[in-house]
């Protein structure tokens, strides 16, 4: 992918929707909830203060992030899907490949 965020944003290839639920019960598409997990694609160079510094970004490429459920802004490209948010909309990093 050739495509490079600015500033404090990072691009996050959303985990797919849960088919199944955890009850065997499978979901149709229109049940689906969209995902709030994924994984960091690519980051910006950071935060821009005022005074003309910038601030380095705690994620970095191959971190698997929590996000808000309404979070970034959706784009696709050669037909993935991504989302482009601030890393401010990041909630957490999923440490130790332990997914809720």
């Amino acid at each position: 992918m050739k495509l490079q965020p600015l500033h404090d944003r990072v691009i996050v290839k959303p985990s797919e929707p849960e088919e199944v639920t955890k009850g065997g019960i499978i979901l149709p598409d229109t049940a689906k909830e969209r995902p709030q997990q994924g994984e960091v694609i690519a980051v910006g160079t950071g935060k821009l203060t005022e005074d003309g510094k910038v601030i380095p970004l705690q994620v970095k490429v191959g971190d698997k992030v929590i996000y808000g459920k309404y979070s970034g802004t959706e784009v696709t490209i050669d037909g993935e899907e991504y989302l482009i948010m601030r890393e401010s909309d990041i909630f957490a990093i999923v440490q130790n490949g332990q997914e809720s």
